[in-house]
This record gives structure tokens, C-alpha cells and sequence, in this order.
């Protein structure tokens, strides 16, 4: 009887003391149930979202594409009429689409987001795949156009992100350089033995006759040398050959190759074939030895060589590419030193081959080339406006083209412009995008702006407290303007740009059934930093079913990376945090110092420093919600983030323990020795220094404390996967204890859904302390 008693006791003790934890039961399978689904449930609920206005050249009409129910829908606008209709019919393009291609397609799933309208709008073409496809809008026809077409332009040196080479496959076939002709025409510049030619065309003469081959020359066809120096190892580029406009000169970069690295790759698993398969990659990394270029110049009647003297751009990261100046006077180029700490624009006289320095940036720490340069050319470079940090703010500035000097500073104040959409020389106006103008408001707020070149007329052409995204038309005479803010869904206007006015409220989303399914804004939260006067910006994201009488264990999105800032300022019906938060947590995303859109003096806090990764403001940031939410857990927090932000993950478990216990860490730049070279000595610096040690998770992984998962895809082009593979390495030689997935034949990323999954999982065993689904059952339930 006693020892009954005793049971029923302690039983009713167990009850009170575990009753709290059951009644708040968190990471359960209907949590991920809900995780998994509720991407889906909220974007079908956000209706008459609207994406960026394209407007067609030469008309003022403009296509967009916006969220319908059950897809997406193209729409055609014009500005002029007002009209508003669907772009094309969309049962008839993709049942045209579908026979053509042998795929089942959905009208309001169409398998493409852009289109372009061709044949004077009476076709639109598209890319699918590896395909570009045409549709005649009168007949519905679907024919193949070619190949898919992209974004085209100059890819930073060392980017990383290339295609793997086969090892042993031989090089693949370059088709030959084509001749680069002289504007006359009566020109063609070549590449023979490593050197300089030039022949005369057809179009040239007979010697000694007039604007044909120089006195004494060769017959036409037959090409004469202009330079004898060239040779493997320091040779002459024909795609960098830029003739005068009156083609008497001739200006070309001679190159002496550096040290090109090549990263290699098993690919364990491939698609096509048992065994695996080797490739390697060329890859520059922070210290390697870079190609050298040396600008020269080439009078083609008198066969004379001129080579630029490089003490303006002695020791080049980077030269841009050779322009002329419209009237043959000088040509121009731009100087991007080693280590980012002068930037110069230099030119170089027609006649004489002298250089100089008409713009010339040398900041204590760095020129942020990779996001804020701007030139603009006037008046055939007379004027040049050019982009700069030097009063603290990144702004704009008119330069003496003649002079090099500095004739006003065009926008000035305690914010930032974002970007140049257009410099209109002959009403010399810019006009711009900035952040940051108006006090108490958010600083990452874009607005849209115009101003005079002498920065009088400064004329806001957005309005609302909100982030907006602006599209001009061609002739400037219109621009759509669509604004919105976590918290407001988007409103896209129609406006003209002569008074500003509107004239056409294109969508107005309506998010009430969202509010009614469990949708709620993300918080936004502000504190100061670690000066105690920089305010802090990020937001907060809690559970659909959230209790504010719970407890909840704290999950920090974090991507540090200082080429911009990562907070989602727009509205969004869904945003990957959301699903995480649904298993039992908050989950949070912070802009720390270091990150950029801010003052020049925020952005510095990066500089050979970017172990630091804004974690003093984020601890502050943290223990400010915690102080105003008791809901708010911080004796539990996680942390994870991909890339810059796989490394930051690490980061925090390494110098932060005290704070941060759990993270996953994905893809990460572990040690910047072992990343890209742009992207790591832009911010690191060069020569590389102590700093580089004193930021590597590698050389810092004895620290670890709290629990750790590491992921790498195996054929990660972006980043080296050896660098997570170091420190796996140096953990083993601590004796540490950590998770570690190796993703097969995957590249840059965290790993897919079964990355996202394992994510979970982790956070749900250490921080709730719940034991995760068992999957493998689930799976063989299923089947």
C-alpha cells in the first residue's frame, strides 16, 4: 500500500513537472509538416504580386509578369493609352510550347519568367532549358530560336563559378579571333607570333596611294609588323586592340601570364557512369601571382611602338578595358591597384604617349570597386561624373575632364546613393537611386531621385515610406514605380515623369486571405551598435501558432558578406526563416557593421577584419529583443548561413561560445587564403598579412565549442571545397567533436532539401532538445 502510494506521488509529481514542457511540445512531425507546406500555402494566397516593368525600345508599352491564382500571368501595358491586357494568350503558347518541345506545360506555369517581344511585337521569344524558343503571336506557331540568351559582359577575374574541365579531355576548340578592322575600314589589325600586325584590306589601296599602306610598305593582303617584342611569355592580345577613330593608331595591352591555379574535382557520382569523374578548374586565390598588362601605343604610318610608362599603374590588379576618346585625342582606361587602395583613371595622349591620372582614389582602407565605382564620361570626357566615399557617404562628383580636378560635389549628405540610372548631358540632370535621406526612417529604404549636375534641383521621384523599385522608358517620359515594405504589400504605379504624377495604379496587392491563413509580417527591430549610436537594423520571424507566453529558442540567418547588406526590405508572402520558425523557434536576420549601404565608416569595420562579421552588434541586437520579449530565449541560440555566410556560421561557435551554442555552417570561405581572389583581397587586403590567420576558422578550429554541422558540395565551383574539408582536418587534430555531410555531385549551397532537412533536424535536437522524425521510418512507411 505504501509502495503504491509512493508511485502515485511521484507520478503526479512527473505530471507537474513535465505538463509545461508537453502543453509547449515544439519540433513535432505536424511543425514540419506545417515547415514543408507553407511555402506553397502562402505564395498561392499572395495575388497580383507584380515583378520589375520591362519596357519595349521604341514604344511606350511594358510588359511584367505577376502572381495570379493557381500560377504567374504575363501583362502588356501602355503608358500612352493606358491599356492593360494579358501579354499573349496563355492556353494557346503553352499548348504551342508543349507540342514543339515534347513537354506538358501549364498555362500559369509557364517553365520561363522573362520574355522579349520581336518581329515589331508580333512574336515574344523566351529561354527553356538549353533551348530559345519563338512564338508568333498571330498563329500561335512555336519554332526554335537558337541559343538561350543571358546577361552578357565582363566577368570580375576570379570569380570562381567556372565550368570544370575533364582531366586528360583535350582543350576545348577555340574558334580563331577574327581581325579587328579599322573604322575607315581600310585597316585589320592581327596577332602573328605573339606580335602585333597589320595588313591592308581591299578597301586600302596600293602603296603610296592615299590612306593606303604607309610609304614603302606591303601590298594589300599581306600584313606588316608593328612589334617585334612580343613572345610566349609576354605577348600581345587581340581582343584588347582599340583603334583610334580616325585609325591611325592603334592601342593594345601586351600580357606577361602570371601563375594560373587550378583547383581539381571528383565528382564520386556521376549521372552517366559508374566510375567517378576528375576535372579541374583555373581558380585565382588571395597572393597568387596575376597576369600583367602593359598598355602600348601604335602609330601605324610610322611603324612606331610607344609603351606607356606604368608609373601611374605600376603594380595593376586589374586594367580595364582601352577606350578613345570620340575625337582621337587620348585614350582612356582604369587603374585597379593590388590590394584596392588606389583606384585611377588614367589617360594617355594620341601624340605623345604621356599618361595621367585625371581621377585618382586612395582611401586608408578600400575602394569598393566591386559596387561602387561609377564613371560617366560627359561631353566626350570634358566632364566625368565619378562615384565616391571620400567625405564618409558614397556620392557623386563632377570632375574637369581637362584638369583632373573636382568641380562640385553633385549629392552630399549624411545618406548614400545606391546607383546612376541615367545622366542626361544635354539637360545635365542624373538621375539616381540613394538610401538613407530621411531621418528615423529606414536607412535600406531605396528612393529614386533626380538631380542637376551642379547638384542643384534635388527632386524626389518616390514618395511612400517604403522600398521602391523604379523602370524609366526609354525616352525618360514615363517610369512604373513599385513600393513595398515587409509589413505593406506591394502598390505598382504607373507615373509620368514630367510632374510626377500618377497615372495608372497597375496592381494593388490584397493579402487579407494571407492575414486569415496565419501570415504575419516580419518585426522590424532596431538598436544601436557598438559605438552606442549607429542603429542596427534587422527583423524578427515567429511562428504562425506563435504563445507569447512560451519560451523560444533564438535561430540567426547570417550572411556578413561587406559587398552589400542582406535584410529583406520588401515584401515578401513567404521567406525561407518562415519555415524554420514553424518547427518552435524564432528566427532572426541582422545587418551588422561591416556590411555595406551604409556610412563608408560601417562598411570599414570589414577591413582585414572579417572574422568579425558584425558580431558585437548582433550580441547587442540579441540581448536588446531578449530584453523587451520574454519570449525571447538567448540562453539558446543557433546560427547558420551558406558561403561568407558558411564561415560567419563557424565564426561564432569559434569566437563567440559565450553566446552562440548551435550552428550550421554551409559552403563556407573557412579561410580566406583559400577563396576567390576578388572577392577576399578586396576586403582582406594584400600583401596578405597576419589578418588572414587571425580571421581563418582553419587556424581557429581548436576554439570550437557548442555543437557544429558542416556541409560541402563536392563540386562547388563558387567556393574551394578543400577550404571546409581544412578545417574538418583541423578539427579531427583538436580532437573535436562535430556533424559533417559531403553532398555528391552538388555545388555551391547548402544542400537542397536534404541539406534543409538535416538543417532542422540539428537545431531541433540541440536547441529544443526533441528528438527529430525518425525519417528512415517515415520513408519506409511511405513506400
Amino acid at each position: 500500500m505504501r509502495l503504491r502510494e509512493v508511485f502515485c506521488r511521484t507520478a503526479l509529481v512527473c505530471c507537474f513537472l513535465f505538463l509545461p514542457l508537453m502543453m509547449r511540445a515544439q519540433g513535432t512531425k505536424a511543425d514540419y509538416e506545417r515547415a514543408n507546406g507553407i511555402r506553397e500555402k502562402y505564395q498561392a494566397l499572395a495575388v497580383n504580386v507584380p515583378e520589375r516593368a520591362n519596357w519595349i525600345e521604341g514604344t511606350s508599352r511594358f510588359w511584367y509578369r505577376k502572381s495570379v491564382q493557381g500560377g504567374n500571368q504575363f501583362m502588356l501595358a501602355d503608358a500612352a493609352t493606358l491599356a492593360k491586357e494579358p501579354a499573349f494568350d496563355h492556353d494557346k503558347l503553352a499548348a504551342a510550347l508543349s507540342k514543339a518541345a515534347g513537354e506538358k506545360y501549364e498555362a500559369l506555369k509557364l517553365p520561363f519568367q522573362f520574355i522579349s517581344f520581336v518581329n515589331s511585337q508580333k512574336a515574344v521569344e523566351f529561354s527553356v532549358g538549353d533551348s530559345r524558343w519563338q512564338v508568333d503571336l498571330t498563329d500561335y506557331t512555336c519554332k526554335k530560336a537558337g541559343e538561350p540568351t543571358g546577361p552578357s559582359g565582363f566577368r570580375r577575374r576570379g570569380t570562381g563559378m567556372g565550368t570544370p574541365v575533364p582531366i586528360g579531355s583535350a582543350p576545348a576548340a577555340q574558334p580563331p579571333e577574327q581581325p579587328r578592322p579599322s573604322p575607315d575600314g581600310k585597316w585589320e589589325a592581327i596577332i602573328q607570333n605573339y606580335n602585333v600586325f597589320v595588313r591592308a584590306t581591299p578597301k586600302g589601296g596600293r602603296p603610296g596611294s592615299a590612306g593606303g599602306i604607309p610609304q614603302g610598305g606591303t601590298p594589300p593582303g599581306e600584313a606588316f609588323p608593328l612589334s617585334f617584342d612580343g613572345s610566349e611569355g609576354n605577348y600581345y592580345r587581340l581582343s584588347s586592340m582599340a583603334w583610334s577613330p580616325d585609325s591611325k593608331k592603334l592601342a593594345v595591352y601586351r600580357l606577361r601570364p602570371g601563375y594560373h591555379r587550378k583547383i581539381y574535382y571528383v565528382e564520386s557520382s556521376p549521372a552517366d557512369q559508374l566510375q567517378p569523374k576528375y576535372s579541374s578548374m583555373e581558380y585565382e586565390k588571395p597572393g597568387d601571382a596575376l597576369d600583367l598588362q602593359q598598355p602600348v601605343l601604335f602609330d601605324v604610318a610610322d611603324k612606331r611602338a610607344t609603351v606607356i610608362d606604368d608609373r601611374l599603374f605600376p603594380n595593376p590588379y586589374q586594367l580595364s578595358r582601352l577606350e578613345w576618346r570620340k575625337d582621337g585625342r587620348a585614350f582612356t582606361f582604369e587603374y585597379n591597384q593590388r590590394g584596392h587602395q588606389v583606384y585611377r583613371v588614367i589617360e594617355v595622349g594620341a601624340m605623345d604617349g604621356q599618361a595621367r591620372a585625371i581621377i585618382s582614389e586612395e582611401p586608408k582602407t578600400f575602394f569598393c570597386y566591386s559596387g561602387k565605382k561609377y564613371r560617366y564620361d560627359a561631353a566626350d570626357g570634358k566632364e566625368m561624373v565619378w562615384m565616391s566615399e571620400r567625405d564618409g557617404w558614397n556620392h557623386l562628383y563632377l570632375y574637369d575632364g581637362a584638369t583632373g580636378a573636382v568641380k562640385n560635389q553633385i549629392t552630399k549628405g549624411n545618406w548614400v546613393v545606391r546607383g546612376v540610372e541615367k545622366v542626361d548631358e544635354d539637360k545635365r540632370q542624373i538621375w539616381f537611386r540613394a538610401s538613407g535621406m530621411y531621418p528615423g526612417k529606414d536607412p535600406y529604404f531605396v528612393h529614386y531621385y533626380r538631380i542637376n549636375f551642379d547638384g542643384t534641383g534635388l527632386t524626389a521621384l518616390t514618395g511612400a515610406d517604403a522600398n521602391h523599385a523604379v523602370s524609366f522608358s526609354p525616352d525618360m517620359k514615363y517610369y512604373t514605380d513599385t513600393w513595398s515594405r515587409g509589413d505593406l504589400p506591394p502598390v505598382s504605379e504607373l507615373r509620368r515623369v514630367e510632374d510626377r504624377k500618377t497615372i495608372a495604379e497597375l496592381e494593388h496587392v490584397d493579402i487579407q486571405e494571407l492575414g486569415k491563413a496565419g501570415w504575419r509580417a516580419p518585426e522590424v527591430f532596431t538598436v544601436p551598435g557598438r559605438d552606442g549610436k549607429t542603429d542596427i537594423w534587422g527583423i524578427i520571424t515567429r511562428p504562425s501558432n506563435f504563445d507569447p507566453k512560451k519560451k523560444y529558442p533564438v535561430v540567426e540567418s547570417i550572411y556578413a558578406g561587406p559587398q552589400d547588406s542582406f535584410v529583406p526590405k520588401s515584401f515578401s508572402p513567404y521567406n525561407p526563416m518562415q519555415s524554420l520558425a514553424e518547427l518552435g523557434f524564432i528566427v532572426v536576420q541582422i545587418d551588422g557593421m561591416g556590411t555595406s549601404n551604409r556610412s563608408k565608416a560601417f562598411h570599414d569595420v570589414c577591413w582585414k577584419n572579417l572574422g568579425d562579421a558584425g558580431f558585437p552588434d548582433r550580441i547587442l541586437w540579441h540581448k536588446a529583443v531578449a530584453a523587451k520579449y520574454s519570449c525571447y530565449d538567448i540562453s539558446r541560440v543557433g546560427v547558420y548561413g551558406n558561403s561568407a555566410g558558411g564561415q560567419s556560421a563557424l565564426g561564432a561557435l569559434l569566437f563567440h561560445p559565450e553566446f552562440y551554442k548551435v550552428a550550421v555552417a554551409s559552403a563556407g570561405c573557412h579561410d580566406n587564403r583559400m577563396d576567390k581572389i576578388w572577392w577576399n583581397e578586396q576586403w582582406m587586403g594584400w600583401p596578405l598579412g597576419p589578418e588572414y590567420a587571425i580571421s581563418s576558422n582553419v587556424d581557429n578550429a581548436w576554439r570550437l565549442k557548442g555543437k557544429l554541422l558542416l556541409s560541402v558540395g563536392e563540386m562547388d565551383t563558387n567556393v574551394d571545397p578543400a577550404s571546409t574539408m581544412q578545417v574538418v582536418n583541423a578539427l579531427i587534430k583538436a580532437d573535436k567533436v562535430f556533424d559533417l555531410i559531403v553532398l555528391p555531385g552538388q555545388g555551391h549551397g547548402p544542400g537542397g532539401a536534404y541539406g534543409e532537412r538535416k538543417r532542422y533536424d540539428f537545431f531541433v535536437h540541440h536547441l529544443l532538445g526533441v528528438e527529430p522524425p525518425d525519417w528512415n521510418q517515415e520513408r519506409r512507411g511511405s513506400q
